[in-house]
């Protein structure tokens, strides 16, 4: 298992919206996150900033991450939550979310 934390801005007049959709994230959306090995998935709101942590279980993320993106329901999911989201101005050019280094970890 891996874990991963990325970083992304949400726009301050879309924080509502924003905590709408993710009280109700569409089944299927769902379904497709745990098919491609991801669980303990968590978003975290503060300051104008979500941060999201998950962990990863299987045995090739690309291949995983490549299903996730094909999925025609995830992407009409993206395409909704995407107008609520700012990348940070570091954010390499591939990203959308932008991934974070773990420094420290205490099981």
């Amino acid at each position: 298992m891996k874990r991963y934390g990325s970083v992304i801005k949400v726009k301050a007049e879309k924080l509502e919206e924003y905590k709408r959709l993710h009280a109700s994230v569409w089944p299927d959306v769902l379904k497709t996150i745990k098919e491609c090995n991801i669980a303990n998935y968590s978003i975290y709101y503060r300051d104008g900033y979500l941060f999201s942590y998950f962990e990863y279980t299987g045995e090739d993320y690309a291949a995983d991450m490549a299903k996730m993106a094909a999925d025609p329901v995830t992407q009409k999911w993206w395409d909704v939550c995407k107008p609520c989201q700012q990348p940070l101005d570091t954010t390499q050019e591939d990203e959308w979310w932008g991934d974070m280094d773990e420094i420290f970890h205490l099981d």
